[in-house]
């Protein structure tokens, strides 16, 4: 299962976000992937101030977005990554690493998500395609909005054609360890949040007795 959200960054974040790629520098993709050799993009300096705040601005505005954390119940969220398409660029098929090395401790990855910054209309190709079975499932979304996926999907970057793509990505490790687990409690939240209110009292006391035992007894302990 994965989630589009509309609107996690405002306009005025965006526009913030883009002014700080304009002044950033960026280095290849691969310096935090050396072994791929399907990688072909740029990432901003982790050296350069703009890291630090723009990674900021975008974790701060997945942690407030519920949608967010209704779908993905975040427990650690690896700092959010400008990447930037030139004409050329892509990224091919892959799926994302399982552990992703956070200063002292790892993370897990559960799922994967990416922030759209630039129109669909600015940039030819450059599209996120998630590869589902024999079918290929293509994002291009407007700018302040997310696709949040399984990181243990196959998924690619097309290549872009015209115009330049950047987007944010990050990574992020689950409270609920077992996506099939995590999609249940969700889609129970999701009933509850629809068709609590028709219920009687008693029946709505019982249905949250029911979701909050069985987040305590499926989140993953730390």
């Amino acid at each position: 299962m994965f989630l589009e959200i509309d609107e996690v960054l405002t306009s005025e974040e965006v526009a913030q976000l883009r002014a700080m790629a304009e002044t950033a520098r960026f280095v290849d993709g691969r310096i935090s992937s050396p072994h791929s050799t399907v990688k072909d993009n740029l990432q901003v300096d982790h050296g350069d101030q703009a890291y630090l705040a723009s990674s900021r601005l975008m974790a701060e505005a997945l942690m407030r977005n519920e949608p967010f954390r209704n779908f993905a119940f975040p427990c650690l969220l690896a700092p959010p990554l400008l990447a930037r398409y030139e004409p050329g660029m892509k990224y091919g098929v892959h799926s994302d690493s399982a552990m992703i090395q956070l200063g002292q401790r790892q993370l897990r990855s559960d799922l994967s998500c990416t922030l759209f910054l630039t129109p669909p209309e600015s940039y030819e190709g450059g599209a996120l395609a998630i590869h589902l079975g024999g079918r290929r499932v293509e994002f291009k979304l407007q700018p302040g909005c997310a696709i949040v996926y399984p990181s243990t999907t196959l998924h690619e970057v097309t290549p872009v054609t015209a115009g330049r793509r950047l987007v944010g990505i990050t990574f992020v490790e689950s409270q609920i360890a077992d996506w099939t687990l995590r999609e249940l409690l969700y889609d129970l939240d999701e009933v509850a949040a629809t068709e609590g209110a028709l219920m009687s009292p008693e029946g709505r006391v019982r249905l949250q007795h029911v979701r909050t035992n069985l987040r305590r007894m499926w989140s993953v302990s730390k």
